[in-house]
């Protein structure tokens, strides 16, 4: 009986082999969310002016701020 069970997953193997790539289904991989971080040892207030500029750049390449993923 377990002869029959270990010949049969062998069989079962070797036809799932043979399938051609493209009919076997496969889960995608997860999307990676692009972040951005920004590190200072300076107070925002310090840095508003820069780190206003900073977000406009990203704007101007497309980024939305909490929508980007």
């Amino acid at each position: 009986m377990r002869r029959d069970i270990h010949l049969g997953a062998l069989a079962l193997a070797l036809v799932l082999s043979s399938i051609p790539a493209p009919l076997r289904v496969e889960a995608q991989a997860p999307a990676k969310v692009p972040r951005i971080g920004f590190l200072s040892s300076r107070s925002l207030t310090a840095l508003a002016s820069q780190l206003e500029a900073f977000r406009q750049g990203l704007r101007e390449l497309g980024y939305v701020e909490g929508q980007n993923s």
